[in-house]
């Protein structure tokens, strides 16, 4: 199974989406609040090419996007085969 890791903040309801989404699969993801740990935004947008707002979204370590982009894929039919 694939490795997901979704970087998120309490309040924002796109993140509560893809979280709703993944777990609707029921798909494990590494969690990060970069509400709670700051640190952790510097590392986020690094990772995620300059992407500031939360949710971003990784996939066996390819920066898939956000809320919008996580949906994209699994309407498009793209989703499962990369988390499997």
């Amino acid at each position: 199974m694939a490795k997901v890791e979704i970087y998120t903040s309490q309040l924002c309801g796109f993140c509560h989406a893809a979280k709703r989404l993944l777990n609707s699969k029921g798909i494990e993801f590494e969690e990060t609040d970069v509400g709670r740990n700051p640190d952790e935004k510097a590392t986020m947008i690094q990772r995620a090419n300059g992407g500031r707002t939360v949710p971003q979204i990784f996939i066996d370590g390819k920066h898939v996007g956000g809320c919008d982009d996580l949906y994209a894929l699994e309407q498009s039919g793209k989703l499962d085969p990369m988390l499997a």
